[in-house]
């Protein structure tokens, strides 16, 4: 029973994550999505940039903390080591939600695409970004990366195998394509207002502390293969060693 119960919660993580994921690219590009980054109600400045930049550091902090080695270690004192990467996946996508609902828009103007062709190719190429995410996460292993793979492992009582060091083609080029992903998608956009402006410029620099931490964690699990690996590879400008 406390396997089917773990297996449930991991399906249900995921859904609530994958439909996060959906809104996301919706509340960034401004497509399909009753409130977006550039829509609700309008506050004084100084108020919309303190809320923002408190919802992105709470995501920020969440979404760090829990992916290092020394809090799982904690964390699975707690809930059982099948759940554990559901948990994070859940917690992450609550927090996004949260943002989502209470994001102050600033809705003044850096920069407009006024010609309609332009416009859209630029948010086709936002569309590239997303799809690059997505993809990334095929490459290695999504369903692992989301904690699905964990719970059916728990379910039919068999181990997890021992993490394996692979650069699937994306990876032979950039060592980070998912981020390159999250990269694209949040600057390619015809109309950039100073709320996506401050969006992109925080999690941009979030999106490089992150990749800090990451590398460090990988250097640890794998020694000199990640090194070199480095050394080869770019971190998120292709072909740039």
């Amino acid at each position: 029973m406390g396997r089917i119960v773990a297996l449930l919660f991991g399906l249900a993580s995921y859904v609530v994550f994958f439909g996060t994921f959906l809104y996301a690219v919706g509340f960034v590009s401004g497509l399909f999505v009753p409130k977006d980054i550039d829509t609700g109600p309008e506050v004084r400045l100084d108020e919309a940039l303190a809320v923002n930049l408190l919802l992105l550091t709470v995501f920020a902090f969440q979404h760090s903390i829990m992916a290092r080695t020394g809090f799982k270690r904690w964390w699975t004192q707690l809930v059982p080591p099948s759940v554990e990467r559901s948990t994070y996946v859940l917690f992450a996508s609550l927090v996004l939600i949260a943002l989502f609902v209470h994001w102050r828009p600033i809705p003044m103007v850096v920069w407009q695409v006024a010609d309609p062709t332009l416009a859209k190719a630029v948010l086709g190429l936002s569309m590239v970004g997303w799809l690059l995410v997505l993809v990334s996460t095929l490459l290695i292993n999504h369903f692992e990366l989301f904690g699905l793979r964990q719970v059916f492992f728990n379910l039919v009582r068999k181990p997890l195998p021992q993490p394996e060091f692979r650069t699937p083609s994306l990876y032979k080029v950039v060592r980070h394509p998912l981020y390159l992903g999250f990269i694209i998608a949040f600057w390619a956009t015809p109309t950039m207002t100073v709320g996506h402006l401050m969006f992109a410029v925080v999690t941009t620099l979030y999106i490089l502390v992150a990749i800090a931490f990451e590398e460090r964690d990988l250097i640890e699990a794998f020694g000199d293969e990640y090194r070199h690996y480095r050394e080869r590879v770019s971190m998120l400008i292709p072909f740039l060693r």
